[in-house]
């Protein structure tokens, strides 16, 4: 991915993506991203966890924007609606998040949307040297016409997420700290 000024991002972390998405035996693509950041966990897990930084690790060119009101109490059965912007079309985005597990684990599920199925579970695991990010997305293609370009837009969203990940994280617990 490229930043405002046209420079390639470089990921800033231990480890980097195996972000290519594999198909299951039902159809479903899996996509699988991993980062470790050098922060506590309850630290990373409060970054992610919280619904305004979204927005701070989406590419701008989706022109996203949450319209839930803001701060969002996360807990299971929350709800959380966006607004994106893609190939000069607008459409809102719905999750729910159906599992709460603080600071380990949480998952997300569409259920409005531009996928047919969109399923992410977000783990936090304390490490050697910081907390391992783990993502896992469980997607389903809406149309057989579309695939590519959401499947490519799928992989560039964790890509993109990745590599600000550690910078915003960082740029936020120095203005806090």
């Amino acid at each position: 991915m490229k930043d405002e000024g046209g420079m390639r991002r470089r990921v800033h972390a231990t480890s980097l993506p195996a972000a290519f998405p594999a198909r299951s035996a039902r159809g479903d693509h899996i996509l699988r991203t991993e980062i470790v950041l050098p922060r506590p966990r309850d630290e990373v897990f409060a970054f992610f966890s919280a619904a305004e930084n979204l927005g701070r690790i989406t590419p701008p060119e989706l022109s996203f924007r949450i319209l839930t009101p803001l701060p969002v109490a996360m807990r299971e059965g929350a709800l959380i609606e966006y607004r994106l912007g893609l190939f000069g079309l607008s459409f809102t985005w719905r999750t729910l998040i159906s599992r709460w597990d603080p600071p380990y684990a949480f998952t997300d599920e569409q259920l409005k949307g531009p996928y047919h199925m969109w399923v992410h579970t977000h783990r936090f695991d304390e490490v050697p040297g910081g907390t391992r990010v783990s993502d896992e997305v469980r997607y389903r293609l809406p149309l057989p016409v579309v695939p590519l370009l959401l499947q490519r837009l799928c992989v560039e969203i964790a890509l993109y997420r990745l590599s600000l990940s550690a910078a915003a994280l960082t740029t936020e617990l120095r203005q806090r700290y």
